[in-house]
């Protein structure tokens, strides 16, 4: 029986990369939407299925998500935007009969929240000390340099090097930032899926080579049990179901530990699917309902991007009224 699913951010590569995995299965229908009309995994799929939306921090955003389940009859709903996931967590029964491909509420609360996160996997063993600017932060006796960095946002965006006990005094209190040991190794990223038992099936330690825009362009998987069990311990650790993101980095000791966890699709993830794990097949079939495999395996292989065009006739261009907004992909 065919299902019809919904995937949005269909402009960034995340999104493009959840489609082209969809749409290689004859028991999915696929609609792809964005809230530009200019992004580029709106046009892999058929003019019937391409559908505009409001930008995810909207207040209109998740009741429209919810007419296109009633209009166009879905059974799933796969976002690939932080923002879009946190508003559409927190009401997925109105996506109903719909299933949002999502974590829990909490577990997306807790990984969105760099020091709620660290606080929920500290009994792991595998996080840096994360404190709160401030008098705690003042309190310890860090080896410098140190990092400081906003409670909530992805990439680097906000990081900043804190080079002495001065620099560290002199931290604003009013920007949410918390301070963590300085993890001076190199830096993995381990894409991550749970079944509904919370049971991890695949976990996927990539290398970083090439880094543009916050996304891996070029990288390698590789075979490490350290890193697999670590990304493993901290998914179970903050109860995940579906797909995750785990960063790692080795500290000083040459340890993985915790960098920061993405509990949505990875930009880099047509690597982790040519190396044999089709996580957003896997996903849908979980919330679907489907069985899934207790465990799948994955080679090592090496993948490099480049720019592709897709090209459409201008008058299939959509036009939206929030092209001007800015999202985060």
């Amino acid at each position: 029986m065919t299902a019809r699913v919904l995937v949005t951010g269909a402009g960034g590569p995340a999104g493009v990369a959840v489609i082209r995995s969809l749409l290689g299965r004859s028991d999915l229908e696929v609609f792809a939407a964005d809230m530009d009309g200019w992004a580029s995994g709106i046009y892999l799929v058929p003019p019937t299925h391409r559908r505009l939306v409001p930008p995810g921090r909207d207040d209109d955003f998740v009741a429209a998500i919810a007419r296109m389940v009633a209009d166009d009859r879905l059974d799933l709903v796969i976002s690939t935007v932080d923002v879009e996931l946190a508003a559409l967590a927190g009401r997925r029964e109105e996506l109903a009969p719909a299933v949002l491909a999502a974590p829990s509420q909490e577990t997306l609360s807790v990984a969105l929240d760099k020091l709620l996160l660290a606080e929920r996997c500290e009994s792991t063993g595998l996080t840096p000390r994360t404190v709160l600017v401030g008098p705690d932060a003042q309190a310890v006796d860090w080896e410098f340099p140190v990092f400081a960095k906003p409670r909530q946002g992805a990439g680097s965006r906000g990081v900043r090097m804190v080079p002495d006990r001065a620099a560290l005094e002199a931290l604003p209190l009013d920007e949410g930032l918390i301070v963590q040991d300085f993890l001076p190794g190199e830096e993995y990223s381990v894409d991550v899926i749970a079944d509904a038992s919370g049971s991890v099936v695949a976990a996927v330690p990539r290398t970083r080579a090439r880094v543009d825009s916050g996304v891996a362009i070029a990288g390698r998987t590789v075979h490490d049990e350290e890193l697999e069990s670590a990304a493993a311990s901290i998914a179970q650790a903050i109860g995940l179901v579906g797909v995750a993101n785990v960063q790692l980095r080795r500290d000083r000791a040459g340890r993985a530990v915790l960098l920061e966890v993405n509990p949505r699709f990875p930009g880099a993830l047509p690597l982790t699917i040519a190396a044999g794990v089709d996580i957003p097949s896997l996903v849908a079939d979980l919330f679907l309902g489907r069985e899934i495999p207790s465990s799948v395996a994955f080679r090592e292989i090496a993948s490099v991007r480049f720019l592709e065009d897709v090209i459409v006739e201008v008058d299939e261009v959509l036009v939206s009224a929030h092209a001007g907004h800015q999202e985060e992909l």
